[in-house]
């Protein structure tokens, strides 16, 4: 594996090229095709997952079995973290929302790598505590707040994570159905198209190619807040 496609990714990118050399026999790679379950809540926590490309949605099963998303995994970002160092059972399912590619490391050997680069273990902390507090603002928001306020700060989120200037807008650079944002933000795929609809009589977003561009981002940040 390069070495230098190994700088990309937030845990990797302060070791030097030797100790990136000892890391590599621990790295195994997998594919996923879209819908491809690739753990679910309950089961044991037998792997570290790193995203190469595609998109990985966490969801859990709301008490009526609806499918409630709590946060996209994109690129160089990790998933099934807590579970694997706490040892307890992956606390929710992640699904390939497309073609995916992803390194994987075994729970044995995850912990001989923090053991041997302490540095690992702060990065991992860091990005899990990002993820544990969107995953509470998204359970939040679901409780609390309207159904446009949610969407406008989902699409804001999404942004921020894979959004993309071009000459139209912000670009969020992933396929979003209506009925994912539904599943993100605890609502109907019809309250989901409403919505949008009534987003693109404002001038807040345009759909392009099955992707959303944000036309005015301060009419969302003033909606969602």
């Amino acid at each position: 594996m390069d070495s230098s496609y190994l700088k990309t990714i937030d845990l990797f990118k302060n070791l030097p090229d030797d100790e990136l050399a000892e890391l590599e026999p621990y790295l195994a790679k997998a594919s996923f095709p879209k819908k491809t379950e690739i753990f679910s809540e309950g089961a044991s926590p037998e792997w570290f997952y790193i995203v190469m490309s595609g998109k990985v949605k966490i969801t859990k099963l709301s008490n009526e079995g609806k499918e409630i998303i709590l946060e996209v995994i994109s690129p160089h970002d990790i998933f099934g973290g807590v579970a694997v160092l706490k040892s307890f059972p992956y606390p929710a399912n992640a699904i390939a929302m497309e073609d995916t590619s992803v390194l994987r490391i075994s729970r044995r050997n995850l912990m001989r790598l923090v053991d041997r680069f302490p540095n690992l273990m702060y990065w991992i902390a860091l990005q899990l505590g990002d993820r544990m507090k969107s995953s509470y603002e998204s359970l939040k928001n679901i409780a609390l707040e309207r159904v446009e306020a949610r969407i406008a700060a989902l699409l804001l989120k999404l942004a921020s994570k894979v959004g993309a200037e071009t000459e139209n807008g912000l670009l969020i650079d992933m396929r979003l159905t209506k009925q994912d944002v539904a599943d993100m933000v605890g609502t109907t795929v019809e309250t989901s198209i409403r919505t949008f609809s009534k987003f693109k009589k404002q001038g807040l977003v345009i759909n392009t190619d099955g992707k959303i561009i944000i036309k005015d981002k301060n009419g969302l940040i003033a909606l969602s807040s």
